[in-house]
């Protein structure tokens, strides 16, 4: 090509072979960096996953209490407080009962009264003998009969104010109104399903397991939970000891905490298969599997890797026991091993450092 040099073949060989030299001590001085972390003994069980539904512990139908027409039903995605009003029932009725029996109350306090104040009189004039003994008697059984009447006119009105207080369905407890049953302008009868309320704050995943589990698992006992790509732990919270007759399984609770778990949500949960029992762990991010086996790569003091050929055993989150020639306090890559080769200088990077 006109204007460019011509460089002999016998020329660019002696210049590659120039480079080579000064290429090998680069690599030969380079440290892979890699991060570490240390074989530990630790106690291990073999687990099995269970598939499990998250769902809440306080979830109600709530029903009427009497019996009317609806003037307002909450409507369903409605959060709402313990104690707050969920439904109304026409209460027309039930007022005019409450406003009857606060009258016969008040009458029967007042013929009391009257009897009392008779009865005060005609004591003080028995003392002076102005009045008949009979007289006195007659008088004291109609005030047993004034009060006696006055309590039953009391109960009635107690009685018609829970009838009242009943034409209102109030939250027991704070949640979300998920389903409604009814709509305002209906007609509800005592035991009529309004609608459905779910507390979403307590949730707990609800799983069948073996009945091998009894024994395994205990109130308080920390399980991994998992949905799709996100993990978790929760804790027992129980596991009833009554085995369902049909599927001979054991109905488990795990509580949940957070708030990335729904009602309804499908997700796995980890239970022990077998007793625990101490075991030399690394990370599973550890292991190098290859076509000959599986192996670990240990760093020495002088920051060598040493390439260790294990056995995988059980393994339980995110580590996994294994059998060879290691050690506790071994340390081990779990980053960065993907290049390594065995005799390799490495750096070894602070958990503070970014990679």
């Amino acid at each position: 090509m006109p204007g460019l040099p011509v460089i002999h073949l016998g020329a660019l060989i002696l210049l590659l072979t120039a480079l080579i030299p000064a290429s090998a001590s680069v690599a030969k001085g380079y440290a892979l960096p890699v991060r570490v972390a240390e074989a530990a003994r630790v106690t291990l069980a073999p687990q099995q996953w269970l598939a499990a539904t998250v769902v809440s512990r306080h979830q109600a139908a709530l029903a009427a209490e009497a019996s009317g027409r609806l003037l307002s039903v909450a409507e369903a995605g409605t959060r709402v407080k313990a104690g707050q009003v969920l439904a109304r029932i026409d209460d027309t009725f039930a007022k005019l009962k409450v406003d009857e029996f606060t009258a016969a109350v008040a009458r029967e306090e007042a013929s009391l009264q009257f009897l009392h104040g008779e009865m005060r009189r005609l004591t003080r004039l028995a003392k002076r003998n102005n009045t008949a003994q009979t007289q006195l008697d007659e008088v004291a059984s109609r005030q047993q009969v004034a009060a006696n009447e006055l309590n039953i006119a009391r109960t009635r009105l107690t009685e018609a104010r829970e009838q009242l207080r009943r034409h209102q369905l109030r939250a027991p407890f704070a949640g979300v109104v998920v389903e409604r049953a009814r709509r305002n302008g209906e007609w509800a009868g005592i035991g009529d399903t309004l609608l459905r309320l779910i507390d979403t704050s307590t949730l707990e995943a609800r799983a069948a397991a073996p009945l091998s589990a009894r024994h395994l698992l205990h109130p308080g006992d920390r399980v991994s939970v998992a949905a799709g790509d996100n993990s978790a732990s929760g804790r027992v919270r129980t596991l009833v000891p009554v085995a369902d007759a049909r599927s001979h399984q054991l109905d488990l609770r795990v509580s949940l905490t957070g708030d990335a778990w729904s009602v309804g949500q499908p997700l796995r949960v980890a239970i022990p298969r077998a007793p625990a029992r101490e075991v030399l762990a690394v990370p599973r991010d550890a292991l190098v599997l290859r076509s000959q086996g599986a192996a670990v790569f240990r760093i020495d003091g002088d920051n060598r890797a040493e390439r260790v050929t294990v056995i995988p055993g059980v393994a339980s989150g995110e580590l996994i026991a294994v059998s060879g020639d290691l050690h506790a306090g071994d340390r081990v890559v779990v980053r960065g091993g993907e290049r390594l080769r065995a005799g390799m200088t490495v750096q070894i990077l602070d958990a503070r450092d970014g990679g």
